[in-house]
């Protein structure tokens, strides 16, 4: 079931109120609140900067991307951002309505996997027969631990446990023995050894250029709001360059991620700008062939479905 929908109320930092203009509505699904990636709408609003292109957004946050894309699939949102590329590719290939506007993140290099600080388990080469927590089917949290395991030969028990509190739980208590985590989630316990991280996505060779995560529409929103797609990834490309040039980002962010302020301040050594750069698609080849081998569709693209899948709007 999807989560319950929450317009989200804005702050306007660097943009004045100006005009008469009616504002645009657009409707936003987002997976996992809090993550940095994941949060550019929500900071963008917040930092005035959808409102300076004519936009308000409204905000549903779901459990993982997989979910996401459903309400997208379903025309109740008009764009999903984060959302997995086995995910989106096998949707793609079954005849569902969506389609790639922007890339969303390049690797995985906040996420990691972590156990209670006196779990057995110490490296991957422990996980063998393990349960393993992702967030949901086809998200990039599930498409992540499918190459971890890959990697080391390892054969475990991928289970979906929803978002990064509720993962948390179940690792604490004992109903999975691996959790996941982006960080600066859960970073905390960390510092205070409650919980040892067993390895991260930059441990993953094959993720470490490579798209993950893309942010899609659907094709109703291509043949009649082309402009509003438009000024929504211009304003998402000027709020990326806020976050990684303003010290005032990273108060907001710790607000909307609802974490200490100093436990959000390296965030943004996890999460380089380059790798959430919306303009750039990377290992499009391999990410097809990676999804043929972890069976998420039968087989490769042609050319031709590859250009009707990616239609990112122009400027």
């Amino acid at each position: 079931m999807l989560a319950t929908r929450s317009v989200v109320t804005f702050i306007v930092l660097r943009f004045p109120a100006g005009g008469a203009a009616a504002q645009e509505l657009l409707k936003v699904s987002v997976p996992q609140r809090g993550s940095w990636d994941t949060g550019i709408s929500e900071l963008g609003q917040r930092g005035g900067f959808f409102k300076r292109h004519g936009l308000t957004l409204e905000i549903l946050y779901t459990d993982g991307g997989a979910e996401s894309q459903q309400a997208v699939i379903g025309g109740s949102m008009d764009i999903a951002v984060g959302v997995g590329v086995g995910s989106v590719l096998s949707a793609f290939t079954k005849g569902a309505p969506v389609r790639v506007i922007s890339g969303e993140m390049i690797g995985s290099p906040n996420q990691f996997w972590y156990v209670p600080a006196n779990s057995p388990i110490r490296t991957p080469a422990d996980l063998a027969g393990k349960t393993i927590g992702y967030s949901v089917t086809g998200s990039s949290s599930h498409s992540a631990l499918l190459e971890l395991l890959r990697q080391y030969h390892i054969a475990a028990k991928p289970t979906a446990t929803g978002g990064m509190p509720a993962t948390l739980t179940a690792a604490m208590s004992g109903q999975i023995d691996v959790g996941w985590a982006s960080a600066p989630f859960a970073l905390d316990l960390v510092d205070q050894g409650k919980v040892r991280v067993i390895a991260r996505g930059t441990d993953v060779a094959v993720l470490g250029d490579r798209t993950v995560r893309w942010n899609i529409t659907n094709l109703e929103m291509l043949a009649k709001r082309m402009d509003a797609l438009q000024h929504y990834m211009q304003a998402y490309r000027e709020t990326i360059a806020w976050m990684y040039g303003e010290p005032a980002a990273l108060d907001i962010y710790a607000d909307y991620a609802r974490l200490p302020p100093a436990q959000v301040r390296n965030v943004r050594d996890y999460v380089p700008k380059s790798a959430v750069d919306p303009g750039r698609i990377a290992g499009m080849d391999d990410i097809v062939a990676d999804a043929v081998a972890l069976k998420f569709i039968a087989a490769p693209l042609t050319e031709a479905q590859t250009r009707e899948l990616v239609r990112m709007p122009p400027g």
